[in-house]
């Protein structure tokens, strides 16, 4: 029943409490708090997310400004801004990424049925990394160029609901391909990636581990033919071959063959070269799933334009990666809610539909539905015994 309640109070009520309970016990994240416990500072930095603000003066003055809804909404106080800054700079980030990690199970659940665009039952992932710029002056833990600083957010996306399986935040300097080492490989399920990822000791491990892998060639590439498969041209395909590596290095590191298919794409004209392991489906397949990798890039611009990991409410490694990981928390989350009430709006409607929203009490269901009727709540008996003295 959410008589009474806020929109962001019913969206609150999708996070798993028990789950982040053992998770703040585990780091100890509420050991001497008095006014702003970890739940507290989730709440708080979700507002943030969902109502675009963008430093921690505009949280304060929101929430303060809506001081009789606090308490409803899951705070025990009004949020100080100096009290909310000490524990993004002092709480372990760990706690948010661990926040993150249960939501993102639960998400790829709730999606695992969805449609990939693709005939294929395989989990399919799309592999890249995104850089956010820093000034070096006031992040100098995330050293990228001489001039410069930054962080990179490697991303791992199950492409089945755009959501991410993996996510590693180094600083600018890490090679994307080090993020292979990282990944627990899934045998059977497809990795889908660009060429800044070909290291073929890595792409071989893969391939031991019983996955598979898509990737554009690097060029130029020293093969041999071994076998070409017979092909339409009518369907943009040049060649499927089978490849053994020439140089004597490369070889040692990947002693199989490997299969190319070069593909004419319609759209832009140009010829693009694929490598993979997986010898079964048709070239076109293959080309269909590295196309599906746009979504990883997708993801990266929606996130970045419409949850707030541009502006940065700290300086200290511990502050910045606590933000990214409550942004990523607070988008798995609405994907969640999403789902679990077979909304139509995008996660994009669903996010500006609350950023005006988010004090109303309308039944969270009907609000999110952009063309559905609103359903005002009546009010909660026991909230006007409690206040009406």
């Amino acid at each position: 029943m959410n008589a009474g309640k806020t929109l962001f109070s019913q969206v609150m009520e999708f996070v798993p409490w028990t789950s982040f309970a053992r998770i703040v016990h585990r780091y100890s994240g509420n050991a001497g708090a008095r006014t702003l416990s970890c739940a507290e500072q989730f709440r708080a930095m979700a507002f943030a997310q969902l109502t675009w603000r963008e430093s921690l003066r505009d949280i304060e003055a929101s929430l303060s400004a809506n001081a009789a809804k606090l308490y409803a909404m899951g705070f025990r106080s009004a949020v100080k801004r100096s009290t909310l800054a000490d524990a993004n700079e002092l709480r372990d980030w760990r706690i948010w990424a661990d926040l993150a990690a249960v939501l993102i199970r639960r998400a790829r659940k709730l999606y695992a049925n969805d449609s990939l665009g693709v005939d294929l039952d395989n989990t399919v992932y799309a592999l890249d990394s995104s850089t956010i710029d820093l000034c070096l002056s006031l992040f100098d833990w995330a050293p990228f160029r001489p001039t410069k600083a930054a962080i990179k957010l490697h991303t791992l996306l199950d492409l089945r609901g755009a959501i991410p399986a993996f996510i590693h935040i180094s600083d600018g300097k890490l090679h994307d391909v080090n993020v292979l080492d990282m990944l627990s490989l899934e045998a059977g399920a497809f990795y889908v990636m660009d060429r800044g990822y070909v290291d073929f000791a890595r792409l071989y491990t893969l391939h031991q581990a019983g996955a598979f892998f898509v990737t554009r060639a690097k060029s130029p590439m020293d093969v041999r033919r071994v076998y070409s498969a017979t092909v339409d041209r009518a369907t943009s395909v040049i060649c499927d071959q089978r490849v053994m590596l020439n140089g004597y290095y490369s070889a040692k590191k990947y002693p199989e063959h490997l299969r190319r298919i070069r593909f004419k794409d319609a759209e832009s004209g140009k010829t693009l070269v694929f490598l993979t392991n997986n010898t079964a489906l048709p070239a076109l397949t293959i080309a269909a799933l590295y196309k599906s990798r746009w979504q990883v890039e997708l993801f990266f611009k929606w996130i970045k334009q419409h949850l707030r990991i541009k502006h940065f409410l700290g300086t200290s490694e511990n502050a910045v990666k606590t933000q990214v990981w409550c942004a990523i928390a607070t988008y798995v989350l609405i994907a969640i809610v999403k789902k679990e009430l077979q909304l139509n709006a995008s996660l994009y409607t669903c996010l500006q539909i609350l950023s005006v929203l988010i004090f109303e009490k309308t039944e969270v269901s009907c609000a999110l539905q952009p063309d559905g009727p609103r359903t005002e709540l009546p009010p909660d008996p026991n909230q006007l015994i409690l206040f009406n003295f």
